[in-house]
C-alpha cells in the first residue's frame, strides 16, 4: 500500500469513529508522526494534503523541517516527544505546538523563550496517567495545580492535555481520565491516541490523534 492509501485509510477511519462516537466531522485532527523519516519521505503526505505533524527531538526536526515550512507556510507543527530545558529556545522558534510540557522547569524556559522570541506556540500538558516512572508527565493529581502555576503565575496559555497510556494496558481508563482532568483544569484539548488505538482515544474525546506508523510505515 502506497503512503497516500494508507493515509486515506487513517482518515476514513477518523471519519467513521466521528459518527459512532456520535461527534461531528472533521472534529478530530490527524497529526502525522514523521519521526525519523527524512523530509523526502514526508513530502508525499504534504503532497496528499496533510498539513498537521508530529516529531519527536528538536535537533531532528531542525533538519528537515525549515526548508518544507518555508516551501509550504500552512504546515502546522508539533512537538510530541520530551524536551530538554536548553532546547527551548529552538523549540519555540520551530514548533506551532509544543505538546510536552510536563515540569516546572520547562514552563519557566518555555515562558522565558516565548516572550524574548515574541512568539506564542499554543502549549498542552504533558499527563504520566499510568505513573510510570521511565515515562515523563505530571501525575493526574498534580495536573490541576500544574496548570494553575502555568496560567496564573507563568502567564502561559495552556490549550490542552496530552497522555501517552502504559503499551500493556487497555487505553480506554487513561482516555477517560485525561477527559475528566481536562474538564477539571477548563482545557479543551485532549491529544490522545496513537497507531495502535486511535479509535478508541475518539470515543474518549480526543480532539486531535497521533499517527505514525499506520501512515508512513514502520520504522
Amino acid at each position: 500500500m502506497e503512503l497516500q492509501e494508507r493515509l486515506n485509510d487513517v482518515r476514513s477511519r477518523i471519519a467513521a469513529a466521528e459518527r459512532a462516537a456520535g461527534r461531528p466531522a472533521g472534529s478530530v485532527r490527524l497529526v502525522a508522526v514523521s519521526k525519523t523519516f527524512e523530509a523526502e519521505a514526508i513530502r508525499p503526505a504534504i503532497e496528499a494534503g496533510q498539513r498537521v505533524f508530529g516529531e519527536n527531538r528538536v535537533q531532528e526536526s531542525q533538519g528537515k523541517w525549515p526548508a518544507l515550512k518555508a516551501e509550504y507556510p500552512d504546515i502546522e507543527l508539533h512537538l510530541i516527544g520530551p524536551l530538554q530545558s536548553n532546547k527551548a529556545a529552538d523549540a519555540v522558534a520551530l514548533f506551532d505546538v509544543i505538546e510536552s510540557v510536563d515540569r516546572e522547569k520547562i514552563a519557566r524556559a518555555l515562558a522565558e523563550e516565548m516572550k524574548r522570541q515574541g512568539k506564542t506556540p499554543r502549549l498542552y500538558v504533558q499527563v504520566n496517567t499510568g505513573l510510570e516512572p521511565q515515562k515523563a508527565g505530571i501525575a493526574p493529581d498534580d495536573t490541576p495545580a500544574f496548570v494553575s502555576l502555568c496560567r496564573d503565575e507563568l502567564g502561559l496559555s495552556i490549550e490542552g492535555l496530552m497522555c501517552i497510556p502504559p503499551a500493556e494496558e487497555n487505553p480506554g481508563p487513561h482516555f477517560a481520565l485525561l477527559a475528566k482532568l481536562a474538564s477539571k483544569c477548563g482545557v479543551e484539548k485532549l491529544s490522545m491516541g496513537m497507531s495502535g488505538d486511535y479509535e478508541t482515544a475518539i470515543a474518549f474525546g480526543a480532539t486531535s490523534v497521533r499517527v505514525g506508523s499506520a501512515i508512513f510505515g514502520a520504522r
